[in-house]
């Protein structure tokens, strides 16, 4: 079996020489120790680890989490956090990462490799999850009721009409997007959702719901009524600007 691939990204030397001795005795193998975000993100590019232990605040004008952030997106490789700082400021602005793990210092061995494994094994049941479960956009021309999203569900395929989509709901991990033919669950984030449907006739209402605005049957505040169904959502208030610039009132 071979062994797992792993960069560390730690500004104190004698930090990082400890840690690449512990994962080394441990039968890991260090691919790389970076200094600052910028050479992390180059490492990641070019030696392509399982897994990057990632130190939050790094010396130079990148973060730790800025770096994450962007090894996240544009690699797909797992995250997890050292940090001496426990503060919940901290840890809100690493969550939005999505990390793997998050280890405090001073971490004990056994710490830190019980939090590599359980990362590893989080997004190898993951993976398949997200790719069964992308969303595919080809390129459309026309109004928006000709556009054609793809979602995989059920192993196969499903062609939907951006038209057809009522609205979306977050729950935990997942989204479930209610449209007129069904309900169909796909593993993503609403970020990512709200990104991807952007310009296509949708608004963000909430942190859990994103609706169609011409699917919008009444708006009493704080709730608006989806028609049909007569759905009621509620509108957030750091949503309703976004909400009203959208729609036309007389």
């Amino acid at each position: 079996m071979s062994k797992t691939n792993i960069l560390i990204v730690e500004d104190l030397a004698i930090v990082a020489k400890d840690i690449q001795q512990s994962l080394i005795k441990a039968g890991y193998n260090i691919v790389g120790i970076a200094s600052t975000g910028e050479k992390a993100i180059g490492l990641a590019n070019e030696k392509k680890p399982d897994l990057v232990l990632m130190d939050i605040m790094l010396k130079g004008p990148m973060s730790g989490i800025a770096a994450a952030d962007q090894i996240r997106l544009s690699l797909n490789i797992p995250v997890v956090f050292l940090t001496a700082y426990a503060d919940e400021n901290t840890f809100s602005k690493a969550k939005i990462t999505e990390p793997y793990g998050y280890i405090i210092k001073p971490f004990k061995d056994i710490d830190l490799h019980t939090s590599i494994q359980l990362a590893l094994h989080k997004h190898e049941r993951e993976e398949p999850i997200k790719k069964e479960s992308e969303f595919l956009y080809p390129t459309a021309e026309g109004k928006n009721e000709k556009e054609i999203i793809f979602i995989k569900a059920n192993r196969k395929l499903v062609k939907l009409k951006a038209a057809d989509i009522i609205y979306i709901e977050a729950l935990k991990d997942y989204v479930i997007i209610n449209t007129s033919a069904g309900r169909f669950t796909v593993h993503s984030t609403m970020k990512d959702i709200e990104a991807k449907l952007s310009g296509k006739g949708f608004v963000r209402v909430h942190r859990s719901f994103i609706v169609r605005v011409d699917k919008i049957a009444s708006i009493e505040q704080p709730n608006l009524t989806i028609e049909g169904d007569g759905k009621i959502i509620p509108i957030g208030a750091s949503h309703k600007g976004g909400l009203f610039n959208k729609i036309k009132v007389l």
